[in-house]
């Protein structure tokens, strides 16, 4: 989802709340303040069937003792069987020899953690500690089912930006429509470090695991449905446990398995064709893609060249650790028109507005290659095709082979006072899948009729 962020929250977020926390000490009170939100009696109620299933999940830096990120948890069974998301423990499971698991209960008790399933498509992990006889919470049968009701009060539980546990009432208002993977949409407020922690009903039962939030708008966040937390507790419960020698190699493979799926679905959906002028664009026919237009017409002083831009992006992607994220795919174009520039000056205007971007992912040199760049002329062979200079960039992922960033760029070479520039942009994908769907892209660039 666009402008979304996890709700785990490091320890420079956490120091800086206290910063501005104590900020305030000694300052006098404003006149009148706000009396605090009341909380409904099924909250309390909730809160305290809850309280006992909460954890905080740490991950601790091995050397110093001290943890550098903390999310949510909560128990699902007796023997100490407990949901979290996959990106609370993603540092470990990358790098355990660096890092170290750690729970804290609402009671002060605290110990080791072990992680024994991961699912990084659907945002989750099951990890257990030491126990018996633990209280624990159950699954809602509704939500399970895909069956809770929009409008369903729901009740989010974790421990926000490290201040202590916190319950927080708000609505499930369905799931996220036009994004490929499987959201719910909660309307409250899900903070940094309530990642991981449990979305449960009025009855006390899980509907969703609390995951991700929206910077640009108010009490806009998101859970991972309560099925696809069930689903993983099953394979942790009758599978064998990950070992963490082989995680890596273990995320890779999901990886590999979830963009197969993601880019076949791409392909089936097809492309829809968009005018652009006397050019006719492809935008993905998959009904998760958003799709926002602009123009520089209103602009002044008045552009020497015309530009009408369309973008469309998928609304969801994969985390795979704090410096990479995959699974996202942007198409966009731009058509420009000469308004009062000769063929000479037109062509170096749009020489720079066509500069291609390299492979277009968010990755470290840590986790990605340098951009390799070919670029060369096209020509479909169909009469109502133009002639296409296109550019190709890829950059390999270091940890998981045969994944790739990917970006297309295109520009038309038919004519001097106006072109169309297009791109496609493919976080996570393998090479294969990304050259079959940038030749089918190509292919549907073409003049209208």
């Amino acid at each position: 989802m666009t402008d979304t962020r996890f709700a785990r929250t490091r320890w420079l977020a956490a120091w800086l709340a206290w910063l501005a926390g104590g900020a305030a000490l000694g300052q006098p009170a404003p006149a009148e303040s706000a009396p605090p939100a009341p909380v409904s009696a099924a909250a309390e109620s909730v809160w305290e069937a809850a309280r006992p299933s909460l954890l905080q999940i740490r991950t601790l830096v091995e050397a110093a003792g001290r943890q550098s990120s903390v999310g949510s948890g909560f128990l699902v069974s007796a023997d100490g069987l407990a949901i979290t998301n996959y990106h609370v423990v993603s540092d470990y499971a990358l790098e355990p020899k660096t890092y170290r698991l750690e729970f804290g209960r609402p009671d002060g008790t605290h110990g080791a953690l072990k992680l024994l399933a991961i699912d990084i498509a659907d945002d989750l992990a099951v990890v257990k500690l030491e126990g018996a006889d633990l209280a624990h919470l159950d699954f809602d049968p509704l939500a399970v089912a895909g069956n809770l009701p929009r409008g369903e009060r729901v009740y989010s539980m974790g421990n926000p930006l490290d201040l202590g546990f916190a319950i927080v009432e708000g609505t499930y208002n369905g799931l996220v429509e036009r994004s490929y993977i499987e959201r719910m949409h909660f309307t409250g407020a899900v903070n940094p470090g309530m990642s991981g922690g449990p979305a449960v009903t009025a009855g006390g039962k899980v509907a969703g695991v609390n995951v991700s939030k929206r910077l640009d708008g108010e009490q806009v966040s998101f859970l991972v449905p309560a099925g696809k937390a069930a689903a993983l507790l099953e394979r942790a419960r009758h599978n064998a446990p990950l070992t963490l020698a082989q995680a890596r190699a273990e995320i890779g493979r999901q990886l590999l398995a979830w963009q197969g799926d993601f880019y076949r679905a791409l392909q089936d959906a097809g492309f829809r064709a968009a005018s652009l002028g006397p050019y006719q664009a492809p935008e993905s026919a998959a009904p998760w893609f958003n799709c926002w237009a602009n123009t520089n017409a209103d602009q002044m002083p008045k552009p020497r060249a015309q530009t009408a831009s369309s973008r469309c992006g998928s609304q969801s992607s994969v985390f795979i650790a704090d410096d990479l994220e995959s699974g996202r795919i942007q198409l966009s174009h731009d058509y420009l028109r000469s308004v009062d520039l000769n063929a000479m000056q037109f062509a170096a205007y749009l020489s720079r507005a066509w500069a291609p971007a390299g492979g277009g992912g968010f990755g470290s040199r840590k986790r990605m290659t340098r951009d390799e760049c070919r670029q060369s002329f096209v020509a479909s062979g169909q009469a109502a095709a133009p002639v296409l200079l296109a550019t190709w960039c890829a950059r390999a992922y270091r940890d998981f082979a045969g994944i790739y960033d990917v970006t297309l760029t295109t520009v038309t070479q038919d004519r001097s006072a106006e072109a169309l520039i297009s791109r496609l942009s493919m976080r996570g994908v393998g090479y294969d899948a990304a050259l079959a769907l940038g030749q089918r892209f190509m292919e549907s660039i073409a003049w209208t009729k």
